[in-house]
């Protein structure tokens, strides 16, 4: 066995499918990271020198959906567990197929989940540039490399005799791949083909013989390419490389430890380690991340429109959120519960918890996460303070012009609403809607409504205002609940429920909401006042 693929090599973890015992993974001053492995019976230690570097290496051919982000929360958890980098490298290479504007809004949303790369192209770092179509020149003088040493070779064939391949190998029911034709071309004549100016693409020889490599999350794998697939391109005719050599080019030069990515990804890796050997490159250690997928086993697909993360953040999805039900509906933790924050995410990760089976994700949870982590955010000072000015913003735009009374939009205010509807509310822009605009906006309301439910109207403002005098500004609901019952015996034709409607009616022109104690007070004594004043006034107007 080769030296890449020893028992004690870098491997972290080995099968998730035969027995295994997990001791720990800790950084020291050093930054030296050790683990106890056992599996199949046999005990053996892996130590992995220097520090833990992963990396998301999306491509900007999209926005950033609920797929990409959790690949990209699980390296950045990985990293912040073993006190390590977490790089943002953006796979550019298909130029045809980039969207204007993706590449920015990718790192845009890793910085609002909350998960922010320590390198990227934005921020910078010791192994740049981040943009692969920067970085050019590497790939293509690690291509030559490849040449030299016999492991790639130039392949002339026009796209019309490849076309041809396939659709021959489709008639004969097989899976169309290239028939190597080009590997058998002496150098002379490949060479007269250069000197001629002929088009042509860099292909890499596979061989038979591929070595298992230790995955952390499916175990030992082996995929015998060179029995299923034809040499695969690494230099297109553009010049631009291909995703298999330019993923394990960067990942060498910008020094990455583990690769965790899609399960997609896993049956590739045997050509990728055959690409790492012919280089003479020590490998990373590979962990396939199994599938983010709706919660009837379907696809997430980036056609369903409302995986985009933008989306998420457009409807007042928090992002802690997003984490926490991406995470809660897979695996890799020491406990599975909700209202996690991302501190606790990576205090209870446990990469020997992941397994193979795909993690179904129902967004229709989606309003309960984000309520419990809305609550979290009212209860914390500073990101209270955030939500107020968030919604004095919200409350502005969509009632400017039928705020009577600026109070409003004070904070105290909107604090003492936001800590009465804590654990209510999923969203914020839930106050805004029309269920809560007396908050906002004094409600109207006729004499023909105050009429259908009582004829003592003005009896009952008057001992309000009596209560609401005797109270001051010490309001509390517990307190008012009981003060309302009492009121409600005073009446003398009303019964309480036509009461409580009444009540409602004037602080709110509504018939339903929060309890009326809760409105009150919101509302606070001198809004209380004004409203059942008005009522006063209209009853004094219909005798």
């Amino acid at each position: 066995m080769s030296r890449w693929f020893k028992p004690c090599t870098r491997s972290f973890l080995h099968s998730l499918e035969v027995r295994r015992g997990f001791r720990c993974l800790t950084p020291d001053g050093n930054r030296r990271t050790e683990l106890q492995l056992r599996a199949a019976g046999d005990r053996c230690c892996s130590t992995v020198q220097g520090e833990v570097r992963v990396r998301f290496a999306p491509s900007p051919t999209g926005f950033l959906h609920l797929g990409g982000l959790r690949t990209a929360l699980y390296n950045y958890i990985f990293a912040k567990k073993y006190g390590g980098i977490f790089i943002l490298r953006l796979e550019d290479t298909d130029q045809s197929r980039l969207v204007p504007g993706a590449a920015e809004s990718i790192e845009d949303m890793l910085e609002w989940a909350g998960i922010p790369p320590d390198e990227s192209p934005r921020r910078g770092g010791s192994t740049g540039p981040y943009m692969q179509s920067q970085r050019l020149d590497l790939y293509n003088q690690t291509a030559q490399q490849l040449v030299d040493s016999g492991h790639a070779y130039y392949c002339f064939c026009s796209s019309q005799r490849l076309e041809l391949l396939k659709k021959e190998a489709l008639r004969s029911g097989q899976t169309p791949r290239y028939d190597n034709r080009c590997r058998h071309l002496r150098a002379d004549q490949a060479q007269e083909k250069l000197a001629q100016g002929a088009s042509y693409v860099i292909r890499f020889r596979l061989e038979e013989g591929v070595e298992p490599f230790q995955d952390l999350i499916f175990g030992w794998n082996r995929h015998e390419v060179a029995q299923v697939e034809g040499d695969p391109v690494v230099i297109k005719a553009d010049g631009f490389p291909t995703y298999h050599l330019a993923n394990i080019v960067d990942d060498h030069y910008m020094k990455v430890s583990h690769v965790l990515r899609g399960s997609e990804w896993l049956i590739s890796t045997s050509k990728h380690l055959l690409m790492y050997r012919a280089l003479g490159w020590q490998p990373p250690t590979f962990g396939h991340l199994p599938l983010l997928m709706n919660k009837d086993g379907s696809k997430l697909s980036k056609r369903q429109g409302d995986i985009f993360i933008e989306t998420f953040k457009r409807d007042g999805v928090l992002p802690e959120a997003l984490l926490d039900i991406t995470t809660n509906c897979g695996s890799g933790f020491n406990t599975n519960r909700m209202g996690r924050r991302i501190d606790e995410l990576i205090s209870e990760f446990n990469p020997s918890k992941i397994t193979t089976h795909s993690a179904l994700l129902d967004l229709e949870k989606l309003p309960e996460f984000n309520r419990l982590h809305l609550q979290q955010r009212i209860e914390d000072e500073q990101q209270c303070d955030l939500l107020i000015q968030d919604l004095q913003e919200q409350i502005y735009q969509a009632y400017a012009e039928q705020i009577q009374d600026k109070d409003v939009l004070h904070e105290d205010y909107i604090r003492r609403v936001l800590h009465l509807r804590k654990g209510h509310i999923s969203f914020l822009k839930e106050l805004v809607s029309p269920t809560y605009s007396y908050l906002w906006v004094r409600p109207s309301f006729s004499s023909q409504e105050v009429a259908s439910l009582t004829g003592e109207a003005q009896h009952i403002a008057s001992l309000l205002l009596k209560l609401i005098e005797d109270r001051g500004e010490e309001l509390s609901v517990d307190r008012l609940g009981k003060d309302l019952k009492a009121v409600a015996k005073q009446a003398k034709a009303t019964k309480y429920r036509e009461v409580m409607k009444l009540l409602r009616l004037v602080l709110s022109g509504q018939q339903q909401g929060p309890s009326v104690a809760e409105m009150m007070v919101s509302l606070g004594s001198a809004e209380i006042s004004h409203r059942f004043q008005k009522l006063l006034l209209l009853s004094n107007e219909t005798d």
